[in-house]
């Protein structure tokens, strides 16, 4: 198979591109790095197009792997025909190879094989080859009855004979293509309840049926659990006689057989106790892997969207881990993230010190001067939060609070990390602080949970945990080296996901840095333990060291474009200063005016002649400027300073937009969080009322809105957008500020009916 042929056609890029991403993956380079600073060789690839090349790639090799596996495996049996290994390598399909490799496949014990020891195989033959017209049947399986073999008169021989035949038939490739596809195009998902009378959240598929063809992603899914957890019935309707009649079509060439009945009978127990039941297996899995495959794409996209959402910076915070019994933890946190106070309130049942913790937390938002209060959404999140809103109307300063997701809180307190960060602190204490910090910097706390516990998903337990851990991995690992990370500052956690870097490393970045002090030239991490010159090729780009000794060093330019950057800032008359004193802003002028001075220099070159040959063609290509647009003016005046610096187009391009913002925040152009002073309760609601709210989760049918009230609303896809979408996806992401007007509050069921029309 030619790989890079395959892949161009499938991902409609050209050779070169595909060709070049291979071989920078084979070279042992990230995603991230190839994404970022190999732009030229991949044709500025995004890093989610190369993931997903990246994993087809490793599909496409297995499957070859595997074809020269079973290739071998029947040669070594010496069954291996010109006609079947051509087809072998002709598949597409790890099933194909499956298939074909199935009669050859060494199985365990079966009721062929055994029939095969008794000596039956002659006679399923007999039966198979259809040319006996008349006769007896008992004379012809009297042969093959042997009491000492376990076959005990005719009757035994023919069953025998039939099990032999059953298992041809079951494994034919070209019958089990043909089934499958009858199968999935055909059948029928049908479910009912195991207790019809019991309530449970799948009472919608209590009487249940669609097309297995149509059936969504998430309904699988639902399904699936509702089967695993003894709500459900699940059964596959297949059309079972089409299916039939088709396999006597095939296997019958002879009517006038006297083994007709025999043949017949061994087809229709090869459907009904082999093909049916493995293929009915095959065709849930692969409805079920469709889902899973769907479902870890939109929790890896709406983790991804999480952990971009902006950081509230340099802001001191009060935060709340709310709860009933135990009391709300709170602590209080400096505009760089560090624990300065900490306690607990009992504002809630059953103690209800309502009127204390209001003096409490007033006493501290004086104390330490505090800007924003954050509280965790979970438990008596909105019963907080009346209380909070209750206590700011009467603080003497402006105050405000949003509610932050709590999602995965509990999980890092008891972790080791977390114990290792604050050992003499409480575990419920330190869920207050990941809260605080989670508003602080959402990327460079969440890196410290699991991103499966973060909760942005659905189904999430029950897809593939591999599939979903390495997906979520790769996610967070390309958010991480989007925004980069500050050397000097942080954790082994957030280091872990930098490219090239590995947990060891992290941890030896952090103690080289305890051990020497704060790293004031990105070279210096050579000198850490374990990192040597692939991973500092790797990692450097994505590391920001401040007020380091080269102002380049603050900037996503890699160190192996320093010199460019340098030239470039020369034409351009800037120094390195003037990326530490930011006064690059104007860098887009001065790039326009370049050409301009070439250009005036050669009117005044060569003798009469040139000079107005010259002026002709200057005046020729005046006209032509004067009709392109200001970005593509640019984009010419970049491609001259790319050609004189001897660099890609994409590289330079990157360099500029770096050297303009020095340091940016990818994150600060995403959606702010929402800060309240005021709350709603349910009963506030009225149906057309228009509100604004966060998107909190994003799933196949819809997404689940934060108005201000306990209950989460939900936006039902067929509410989004007055035009026709096929995803959510393709109108909002987690973290989005969006409009919405209630359409339905049903406070008996807790659910908010919401719609974005005309909103």
């Amino acid at each position: 198979m030619d790989i890079i042929k395959k892949l161009c056609n499938e991902f409609k890029l050209k050779s070169f591109q595909v060709e070049n991403t291979i071989k920078l993956i084979d070279e042992g380079n990230t995603i991230p790095f190839i994404a970022r600073y190999r732009k030229e060789q991949t044709g500025s690839l995004s890093d989610v197009v190369l993931r997903e090349m990246n994993e087809r790639l490793t599909y496409i090799r297995n499957l070859e792997k595997r074809k020269e596996e079973v290739i071998r495996l029947i040669d070594e049996q010496g069954k291996l025909t010109e006609e079947l290994k051509a087809e072998i390598i002709k598949a597409e399909v790890l099933q194909r190879v499956e298939d074909l490799y199935r009669p050859y496949k060494q199985k365990r014990k079966t009721r062929a094989s055994k029939a095969k020891e008794k000596g039956l195989e002659p006679l399923a033959n007999i039966i198979l080859a259809q040319e006996l017209t008349d006769g007896n049947l008992d004379k012809i399986a009297a042969p093959f009855v042997n009491e000492e073999k376990g076959v005990k008169n005719v009757k035994e021989a023919y069953k025998g004979a039939s099990d032999i035949i059953a298992e041809i038939v079951s494994d034919n490739a070209e019958f089990r293509k043909k089934i499958r596809d009858l199968f999935m195009h055909e059948g029928i998902i049908n479910t009912e309840a195991v207790d019809p009378e019991e309530k449970t959240v799948y009472e919608m598929y209590y009487k249940f049926e669609e097309e297995a063809k149509k059936i969504a992603n998430h309904r699988i899914l639902a399904i699936n659990r509702g089967e695993k957890e003894k709500k459900l019935k699940v059964k596959f309707v297949t059309p079972d006689v089409k299916i039939v009649d088709y396999l006597k079509s095939q296997m019958i060439t002879n009517d006038a057989a006297i083994t007709t009945k025999n043949l017949i009978e061994a087809v229709e127990d090869s459907y009904k106790r082999l093909i049916s039941p493995s293929i009915e297996r095959e065709i849930r899995n692969i409805l079920t892997e469709r889902a899973e495959e769907e479902a870890i794409k939109v929790f890896g996209q709406n983790t991804k969207n999480l952990l971009m959402v902006p950081p509230v910076k340099d802001v001191k915070v009060l935060a709340i881990d709310p709860s009933f019994r135990t009391g709300c933890k709170l602590s209080v946190l400096d505009g760089t993230g560090k624990l300065l106070d900490y306690d607990t309130i009992y504002p809630n049942e059953p103690q209800n010190k309502v009127k204390e913790s209001k003096e409490f937390m007033t006493k501290w938002i004086k104390k330490y001067d505090i800007d924003v209060i954050s509280i965790g959404n979970g438990t008596a999140s909105r019963e907080t939060e009346k209380i909070v809103a209750e206590m700011l109307s009467d603080v003497d300063k402006q105050v405000s609070y949003t509610i932050v997701s709590e999602a995965g809180a509990s999980v890092y307190s008891a972790s080791k990390l977390a114990n290792e960060e604050y050992p003499d602190i409480n575990v419920s204490i330190r869920g207050a602080i990941s809260i605080g910090r989670r508003l602080q910097d959402p990327l460079a706390e969440l890196v410290k949970i699991d991103p499966k516990s973060i909760g942005v998903g659905q189904y999430q337990h029950d897809v593939n945990q591999t599939k979903l851990g390495l997906a979520l991995d790769g996610t967070v690992e390309d958010c991480v080296n989007n925004v980069g990370v500050d050397l000097n500052t942080a954790s082994p956690s957030l280091l872990g996901y930098v490219s090239g870097i590995s947990k060891a490393v992290a941890k030896n970045i952090v103690t080289y840095r305890e051990e020497n002090g704060k790293f004031t030239d990105r070279k210096q991490i050579k000198k850490v333990k374990k990192l040597g010159d692939k991973a500092f090729e790797q990692c450097a780009g994505f590391m920001r060291i401040t007020d380091g000794n080269n102002p380049l060093d603050k900037t996503g330019v890699h160190p192996e474009s320093y010199e460019i950057a340098e030239k470039l800032l020369s034409k351009l008359e800037y120094t390195l200063a003037d990326i530490s004193n930011n006064n690059l802003r104007d860098i887009n002028s001065r790039i326009m005016a370049v050409k301009v001075k070439e250009e005036k220099a050669k009117v005044n070159l060569g003798g009469k002649n040139k000079r107005l040959k010259s002026l002709q063609a200057l005046s020729q290509l005046k006209v032509v400027e004067k009709k392109k647009t200001n970005k593509e003016k640019f984009n010419d005046r970049v491609k001259v300073l790319s050609d004189e610096l001897e660099v890609g187009v994409p590289t330079l391009m990157d360099i500029i937009e770096e050297l303009k913002k020095p340091g940016r925040d990818p994150r600060d152009e995403m959606p702010k969080p929402i800060f309240r002073n005021d709350v709603l309760k349910m009963e506030d609601l009225k149906e057309g009322m228009t509100l604004t709210g966060t998107v909190r989760n994003v799933v196949d049918f819809g997404a689940f809105i934060d108005i201000g009230v306990k209950q989460d609303g939900l936006v039902h896809i067929s509410e989004m957008s007055d035009k026709f979408i096929k995803k959510p996806m393709e109108v909002v992401q987690v973290g989005d500020i969006v409009n919405v007007r209630i359409m339905e509050v049903d406070s008996q069921r807790q659910r908010i009916a919401l719609s974005m029309k005309g909103c």
